[in-house]
């Protein structure tokens, strides 16, 4: 059995591309998911892996389709291993029935993980170069003033927290926490 696994990461993205590239390869048995490779527990995924049987091949797009760390796609590579189930990559050319695939697929899950560690990097020091220049990121907090007349608007009982929220502008969940501090 020729089973297909797409995935894209978010709602709005759609899967077209993909599903048409698997259904070119000949699968029998198609699994799409929207939702982000970094969840380890992806309901379509798993329920592929309680599908496939020994001598049934997984084809995907591409590795970043599968997974997104090097870790879990070892895991998931050591699953397949343990079921024999053959996995073909369509963009990287990889096809686990081979030594040179297994090689491959170890190499490019590698420079993968090495990519998305640079990013986070790059995001970190993008942080921290904002923070050294006064900007702290977040969303910018009220002004003390306005949140004060809101918690005395609260305290008069007269009006509904949606009430207060559209006269000050100060959301019913920053109204409590200035509440709650007392």
């Amino acid at each position: 059995m020729i089973y297909g696994y797409a995935r894209v990461s978010t709602a709005d993205q759609k899967l077209d591309r993909q599903i048409d590239a698997l259904k070119k390869y000949g699968i029998d048995t198609l699994y799409c998911e929207k939702m982000s490779g970094t969840k380890k527990n992806r309901p379509e995924l798993d329920r592929l892996l309680s599908d496939v049987n020994e001598g049934d091949t997984i084809v995907i797009e591409s590795l970043s389709r599968l997974g997104r760390s090097v870790k879990n796609l070892s895991e998931l590579m050591e699953t397949f291993n343990g079921k024999q189930v053959r996995l073909v990559s369509l963009k990287e050319t990889i096809d686990t029935h081979s030594a040179t695939g297994r090689l491959l697929y170890s190499i490019i899950s590698s420079l993968s993980q090495f990519e998305r560690d640079v990013l986070a990097e790059r995001t970190k020091e993008g942080l921290n170069a904002a923070r050294a220049r006064g900007r702290l990121g977040g969303r910018p907090k009220k002004d003390i003033a306005t949140v004060e007349k809101a918690v005395a608007l609260y305290n008069t009982k007269q009006y509904s927290l949606s009430e207060i929220a559209d006269l000050t502008g100060v959301s019913t969940s920053t109204l409590y926490r200035y509440i709650k501090k007392g």
